[in-house]
């Protein structure tokens, strides 16, 4: 099977109740609960259905439980997929009843929740978006033909179906993320280029902290307006946002006191951050009110005339403060904007209707225009004070975003921190080894007592265990107090035991051999050889890898038409090296390794990255539709693929945001891989 395969259903009303991106959603919780025992229940789907949304949200396991039983007769049934969307359909209708959000005929819920309401564009949102494209991209020198774009129309979505203007954007966002040679821009693509742009643009857009599951390549091709306008709503706040740090702008130690506060102040969201810098200078001007959100505390505009009042009092105007009608000064303070240089990331309307993702950008804005900071030595100096270590800072960015693309209920900035009360790890072992945890005994957020948190961080640490981590001198209580050191190397095993475990599902069980660090060396070794390249690799710390030759001519022995070898260098100098090492991630997120390394891990040769980067081109090569042909080797080492677990790859595979991509899995070609194992087993 190859290409996009969407998921059908035999009931028409059903189909039409979904797209095919919720039933994607939908089919991979329902694989996961299923795994958990076997098989799945009428009475199973009480407890197993919290972790969905709205149904999990607003009902408790009780309420669930008591819907279903009046429903149905027998709750001993076994639930096959079209049952589960029928039941899920049911309580989500109950759920919305409940709480007042829908309309209480059901078919009407059902029309308009899924099919209206949840893909509805805001068109103010899309006006600035498109204002904010024209603005960083117009003069692109291939994107120059096709901007302008006009904001009244739905050009923008025709524009961005072949990938390369969310490319494009994404390196404006966080410049040098997608090496621009690995991308497609001849005028007329092919479906195949125009597929691997998407790729590329939605394993780049993981990479740099968005979030995208339950978005797929052909959401583009089919152009589904809202989940376009969603990743593209998501690239940009993080442009506006990222000055938001203290490494990017140090001045903002104004905001604190003492060295203390800044570790505080450096664990924090960068939202959060542009909020204390407001009210920091709202502070100046004696407004007395706190503004804590982008939205209402915003909507009458007159925090909004404090701070340009005193960013820009060159032009401040004494009308603002004194008019009483909201949309009147909201649009005196935009006048004031327009005159400090700032661009209008929103409309006077959209400051009075409290338009949450507008407001964020327009204060993002002013923020990167005039922040209004001074570079007091005295205060820089606690910047001074502060470990500086690189390393820590990389990893954690590595194991945040790999979090965050698995789609779990909380978004992590800052894992030394948002991990301590155990939940989102909990969660996230749950991803790696479905059924594994225990949540009858689990705390769920927002927890109070910090025993509580001690439990969930123990239950972490205990199944770690179960796992075969090593986890020496390692309690729960030290992730509780965010101890660096011990997060990261849990986190680093979790990693790496989530890449053995997807490699393991993509072969036969009845071998029964775990994949290890050196069967993937091997595998690299051999397919490079096997294409008549000389490059080989000793270990996931050889320091000839530097040069990024190998891994060119890996990805080249697995895919042969990924590799430009014109555009390659020799890897002498640091910049050839960082050349390579950036196209090098470019191509293996094209192909579809969705992974999180920087060129810095390839030229410095991380271990750990090097071998997230060598696991993730075998699993994309291994679950790809290869042809099996028969290479004269004896029984022993010649093993058929007739006898593939498909449930275990299926299952394991089908969840968006795992480590290795959105896509779901194709007929894996493990001939090879078997054959190795095979020997070894022998030997």
């Amino acid at each position: 099977m190859s290409g996009y395969v969407g998921i059908i259903v035999s009931d028409p009303s059903l189909q039409n109740q979904f797209t095919q991106v919720e039933l994607r959603s939908l089919k991979s919780h329902f694989m996961s609960m299923r795994r958990e025992s076997g098989k799945l229940t009428l009475r199973d789907l009480a407890s197993r259905m919290s972790r969905l949304k709205v149904v999990g949200e607003n009902l408790t396991e009780e309420e669930r439980a008591s819907f279903i039983q009046d429903l149905y007769q027998n709750l001993d049934d076994e639930v096959d997929f079209e049952f589960f969307l029928k039941v899920y359909l049911k309580l989500h209708a109950h759920a919305n009843a409940r709480t007042g959000t829908v309309a209480k005929n059901s078919s009407a819920f059902l029309k308009a929740a899924t099919t209206t309401l949840l893909h509805t564009i805001s068109e103010p949102e899309k006006a600035s978006y498109v204002a904010h494209i024209n603005n960083y991209l117009g003069k692109d020198d291939f994107l120059k033909k096709y901007l302008p774009v006009d904001s009244s129309t739905n050009d923008l979505f025709e524009i961005a179906k072949d990938g390369v203007l969310l490319c494009k954007l994404i390196n404006v966002a966080v410049p040098g993320t997608i090496d621009e040679r690995a991308i497609n821009t001849k005028r007329v693509l092919n479906p195949w280029e125009r597929n691997e742009n998407h790729t590329l643009c939605l394993n780049s857009a993981k990479a740099i902290g968005c979030t995208v599951v339950n978005i797929g390549t052909q959401d583009f091709i089919e152009g589904r307006r809202h989940l376009m306008l969603g990743l593209i709503s998501q690239i940009i706040k993080i442009q506006l946002l990222a000055d938001l740090s203290l490494k990017k702008t140090p001045q903002l130690v104004e905001l604190v006191d003492d060295s203390k506060d800044v570790e505080e102040l450096m664990s924090l969201p960068p939202e959060k951050i542009l909020l204390r810098w407001m009210n920091f200078q709202l502070k100046k001007a004696g407004y007395r009110k706190i503004v804590t959100n982008f939205s209402s505390d915003v909507k009458d505009a007159e925090a909004y005339a404090h701070l340009l009042n005193v960013l820009a009092p060159e032009y401040s105007n004494p009308s603002t403060l004194a008019m009483k009608d909201h949309f009147g000064r909201a649009k005196l303070v935009l006048e004031h904007a327009d005159r400090m240089g700032c661009k209008r990331y929103l409309t006077a309307k959209d400051i009075v209707e409290g338009s949450p993702n507008l407001n964020l950008a327009f204060v993002a804005h002013i923020f990167q225009h005039r922040n209004g900071l001074s570079t007091q030595t005295k205060q820089i100096s606690f910047l001074e004070t502060l470990p500086d270590d690189t390393q820590i800072s990389r990893e954690e960015r590595a194991f945040r975003f790999w979090m965050n693309s698995l789609g779990n209920s909380t978004y992590i900035d800052n894992v030394f921190e948002d991990l301590r009360n155990g939940w989102v790890l909990l969660e996230t072992l749950e991803k790696v080894s479905p059924g594994i945890v225990n949540w009858k005994i689990a705390n769920k957020p927002p927890i109070k007592l910090p025993f509580r948190k001690v439990e969930n961080c123990n239950q972490v640490v205990k199944i770690g265990k179960q796992l075969k981590f090593s986890l020496v001198n390692i309690a729960g209580n030290d992730i509780v107090q965010g101890n660096k050191k011990l997060i990261l190397a849990y986190l680093w095993q979790l990693m790496r035991c989530n890449i053995l475990q997807l490699l393991k599902n993509l072969r036969f069980h009845s071998h029964g051999k775990e994949i290890t660090d050196a069967d993937i060396l091997k595998w690299a070794n051999t397919k490079v050889r096997g294409a008549g390249r000389q490059s080989h690799m000793e270990s996931f710390k050889d320091r000839s890898l530097s040069d990024g030759i190998f891994f060119l001519e890996l990805l080249s022995s697995v895919q042969p038409r990924a590799v430009n070898w014109s555009l390659v260098t020799k890897g002498v100098t640091d910049e050839e090296k960082k050349m390579n090492a950036t196209y090098i991630i470019s191509i293996a997120r094209k192909l579809g390794c969705s992974i999180f390394l920087l060129p810095e891990d390839i030229t410095e040769v991380n271990q750990k990255m090097i071998l997230t980067l060598t696991a993730s081109i075998m699993y994309w090569f291994l679950k790809q539709p290869v042809e099996e042909k028969s290479n004269g080797t004896s029984d022993s080492e010649t093993i058929s693929n007739s006898t593939v677990d498909d449930s275990a790859s299926e299952s394991s595979l089908e969840e968006n945001g795992n480590l290795f991509g959105p896509e779901e899995p194709r007929t894996p070609a493990v001939s090879e891989l078997l054959q190795c194992l095979v020997r070894a087993n022998q030997r």
